[in-house]
């Protein structure tokens, strides 16, 4: 019994003693940084700094833009308030057509003194 038992733990330990050369080629296989998983984390890793570098980039320009466009709103609602503030000096002004109608309506009636009138007092 002692016998079967020793020969039960050495094929065990053969059988463990494999399981761990597997584990261990898979391992350095998957560390690896020229082929496989390495590889690929290698890769996303420098994806993923490209990607927070653009990121960082297109923030700037965002905020740059938004910056241009604020002053430009600025700007505009500036001269927007100009161009009221002539619309309503425009309401003061006589329209187009009344001025030349009032010219034409105007008329300079000249009398001849009469030299026979007496002045009132």
């Amino acid at each position: 019994m002692a016998m079967i038992a020793d020969m039960l733990l050495g094929a065990g330990a053969l059988g463990a003693a494999a399981y761990c050369l597997v584990l261990s080629r898979r391992l350095a296989a998957f560390t690896r940084l020229e082929s496989g998983m390495g590889g690929a984390i290698a890769v996303l890793s420098a994806q993923v700094d490209d990607m927070t570098r653009a990121l960082d980039r297109a923030r700037g320009a965002a905020t740059d833009s938004a910056d241009a466009l604020e002053g430009r709103t600025r700007r505009a609602e500036q001269v927007a308030e100009r161009l009221e503030l002539l619309l309503a000096s425009m309401h003061d002004l006589p329209e187009p057509g009344v001025a030349e109608r009032n010219a034409r309506r105007l008329r300079v009636v000249r009398r001849r003194r009469d030299e026979n009138l007496e002045a009132a007092e």
